[in-house]
């Protein structure tokens, strides 16, 4: 079995095994706990916070630790939700955001507040001159993720931080599939929010973060939840120690060797597009090369039974261009968006690799392929 879906998780680094494992039994203190365990297990929070600080370019205190992505975004859509103290009604989010920020969008629309979906072109890119159309003056927050989990497409965040600050609302930026692939610094992007989760780079599940620009004392909203106090207040509960220490380690991996790895997959990507195109010539690769993140390839081959490879394979691990919801099958909204029909998004499957991938993985997985494209007069 080769193992070719990292976009949807990684396996955790060595490094970040042996680093959680004190946590798990030795030492095992609560964190809010005065005494002498309780203090070695805050001070391992700490120093994973300024790990993670250290890559995204920020101060320790902006770090909010969370149980992963979706729960950060959801902790910014409900503080907005609660603020009886907001003037502004209007979100604008695009159209082809995870569902971790569409779904709390679509339920602060039915709470009296204005939806806006930003359209992309048809390469899965949002379109930054229907950006500067719709978020205006009643708009109290705009939120575009860093790069797209099913296409891989690199968004202009930066342009839209711009954008929206010029009317004077908050930008965030789900940066969860960015995160230990390309560059992600939140100064460079000027953003006020951004949501990780550890598990796509190499960190373990269940563990994540929300960077708060200027940390809590900037929050604008009302808290979501209450108790305990931890997080200074925004994500109280008790600390997940040997998780957040793998975060942290994961985050230190990455700050030590994102460049070779970056431009080494970069390199394997364009090769593995190339065999692809060469085995099937009438297969249409979405997104491309520098505006798609590294190791990542979604790819449409006609007359190919994607669902049947993704759950009957025994030699590769792959992703499908539909999702399962609420147990009825539908075409993902991201290949709507890029103008699919149904039939063309169920012979869609996301490969995505990492540069540790066997030699002969490009030319299996296309014999593989093979045996799963309906055949005329099949």
């Amino acid at each position: 079995m080769i193992y070719l879906d990292y976009c949807a998780t990684t396996p955790c680094a060595k490094e970040v095994i042996k680093a959680m494992q004190p946590y798990f039994r030795d030492q095992f203190g609560n964190p809010s706990s005065s005494h002498v365990f309780g203090r070695i297990a805050k001070s391992a929070i700490e120093k994973a916070r300024s790990q993670v600080a250290m890559l995204l370019n920020c101060g320790p205190a902006e770090v909010v630790f969370t149980s992963g992505a979706t729960e950060s975004n959801n902790l910014l859509f409900l503080g907005l939700l609660l603020d009886q103290h907001e003037k502004r009604k209007k979100i604008v989010v695009s159209s082809i955001e995870h569902k971790s920020v569409l779904e709390p969008a679509r339920f602060l629309a039915t709470r009296g507040f204005e939806l806006v979906l930003l359209p992309v072109s048809s390469g899965g890119i949002v379109d930054l001159d229907a950006a500067r159309r719709l978020i205006n003056n009643d708009t109290a927050l705009v939120s575009v993720h860093a790069a797209n989990n099913e296409i891989g497409t690199i968004q202009p965040i930066k342009d839209l931080a711009e954008i929206a600050h010029s009317v004077g609302a908050l930008f965030h930026t789900d940066a969860t599939q960015a995160l230990g692939k390309i560059p992600f610094d939140v100064q460079d992007v000027d953003c006020d929010l951004a949501s990780f989760s550890a598990h796509k780079c190499y960190g373990p599940k269940g563990i994540g973060a929300l960077y708060v620009r200027g940390g809590i004392k900037r929050w604008k909203w009302e808290f979501p939840f209450h108790g305990g106090g931890q997080e200074n207040g925004l994500r109280p509960g008790t600390h997940n120690v040997p998780a957040i220490v793998g975060f942290g380690e994961a985050c230190n991996l990455v700050t030590e060797n994102l460049s070779d790895n970056k431009d080494n997959l970069f390199a394997l990507t364009t090769v593995w597009r190339k065999e692809i195109m060469k085995a099937f010539p009438a297969a249409r690769v979405h997104g491309c090369d520098r505006l798609t993140l590294p190791g990542v390839i979604c790819v449409t081959i006609p007359s190919l039974m994607a669902d049947m490879m993704t759950i009957g394979s025994l030699e590769h691990c792959i992703s499908h261009g539909s999702a399962c919801n609420s147990g009825a099958i539908s075409t993902s909204h991201v290949l709507r968006e890029l103008g699919l029909n149904d039939q063309e998004a169920e012979s869609t499957i996301r490969i995505s690799i990492n540069s540790s991938v066997p030699d002969n993985a490009i030319s299996s997985l296309i014999k593989n392929i093979k045996k799963f494209v309906i055949k005329d007069g099949d």
